[in-house]
């Protein structure tokens, strides 16, 4: 698989766990920051890494830059998945399970980390066996990675949607996808309105700025002037 690029990608982390850690050498103890980073542009892509080192901030620093190495795309339907899946990794069991629009990110800390930093804002999730945070976040992850999205699946099967998943399913990700195209649209309307207001106070800001330094010099110009006419007197 090719590795995505983390630089063209607004990445925002999310520290998910943070432990002390020790080695036994023959001097005895060392003792270390070990760090658990989930990175996501909350539109499809996240990544999880580990960091280690003598300090807080550095082991998350690493952490950070080991996720960027690790990031993986997820088929988003609408604001859910596409279907239902279950993985394991060693003693943690994840389900994941699409849910309707407006249920809302069910999950516990680790697994709502890694959903939230998806993009995944409708989602059912349970967490069986063990509750390690790392094993967990790395089942959450290898369920993600398991996910196909729907169109392309058909495609390479040669099958449609609606022969693929029934006419209900298809006509429930037509309507999830309709919904999120809205919710994008306004977004971007959103921020595109919030950027011209911006450059407009820029605007206004450099010309009250020139018309301040304007009316200055004009002062200055007057206050020279009338000390020129009191010498000359």
């Amino acid at each position: 698989m090719a590795r995505i690029d983390a630089s063209k990608l607004n990445l925002e982390e999310t520290v998910v766990d943070v432990s002390r850690v020790s080695k036994v050498v023959q001097g005895g103890r060392r003792f270390s920051i070990r760090a658990l980073v989930v990175v996501g542009d909350h539109n499809g892509y996240v990544g999880f890494g580990f960091g280690k080192a003598s300090e807080y901030t550095e082991a998350i620093r690493k952490g950070v830059e080991d996720a960027k190495k690790h990031l993986i795309h997820v088929p988003l339907t609408g604001t859910t998945i596409p279907y239902m899946v279950k993985t394991t990794f060693e003693a943690s069991e994840v389900l994941l399970k699409p849910a309707a629009p407006g249920t809302g990110v069910i999950a516990g800390g680790a697994v709502r980390a890694v959903v939230e930093a998806a993009g995944i804002r409708d989602i059912l999730t349970k967490t069986l066996g063990s509750t390690n945070k790392a094993n967990t976040v790395q089942a959450c992850i290898k369920a993600l990675q398991e996910l196909r999205a729907p169109g392309e699946e058909a495609a390479r099967r040669g099958k449609t949607i609606e022969e693929l998943l029934g006419k209900r399913q298809a006509a429930r990700l037509e309507t999830a996808a309709a919904a999120a195209a809205e919710l994008e649209a306004s977004q971007r309307a959103a921020r595109e309105e919030e950027a011209r207001e911006s450059r407009a106070s820029r605007r206004g800001g450099e010309r009250r700025e020139r018309r301040g330094g304007g009316e200055r010099a004009e002062r200055g110009e007057r206050r020279e002037r009338a000390e020129r006419g009191e010498r000359r007197r």
